[in-house]
């Protein structure tokens, strides 16, 4: 039975350690849940399933740091990809039903998303 104990507490120990570096948000993440708004973005496409992608992207980004590293993916990536449409991406959250804790522009500064 004591050994099992310490199984279980080496476990936990493991999970603590790995837990915090597993959830952070990674830019990939974000395109991913990001891919079906390109339409919608950049030729007047329909919302399709880019709502829903917003809306995971919402929920995963629980931290302070993950919401600045998606505000730096999202800020890039509209720098990157040509003829998005940056009125109809700073309305995004509201078309989607979703709020988020700074305006996605290309003049918002990331280090300051809490």
């Amino acid at each position: 039975m004591e050994m099992f104990g310490k199984i279980a507490c080496f476990v936990v120990l493991c999970m603590l350690v790995v837990a915090p570096h597993a959830e952070a948000i990674t830019c990939g993440q974000i395109q991913s849940s990001l891919a079906s708004c390109l339409p919608y973005l950049t030729s007047g496409g329909p919302l399709g399933g880019c709502c829903g992608g917003v809306r995971r992207l919402v929920g995963a980004a629980k931290t302070p740091a993950d919401r600045k590293t998606a505000c730096g993916c999202l800020k890039s990536a509209a720098g990157a990809i040509k003829g998005i449409n940056l009125g109809k991406a700073a309305a995004l959250p509201s078309t989607c039903g979703v709020s988020i804790p700074y305006k996605i522009s290309p003049s918002t500064d990331c280090s300051k998303v809490q």
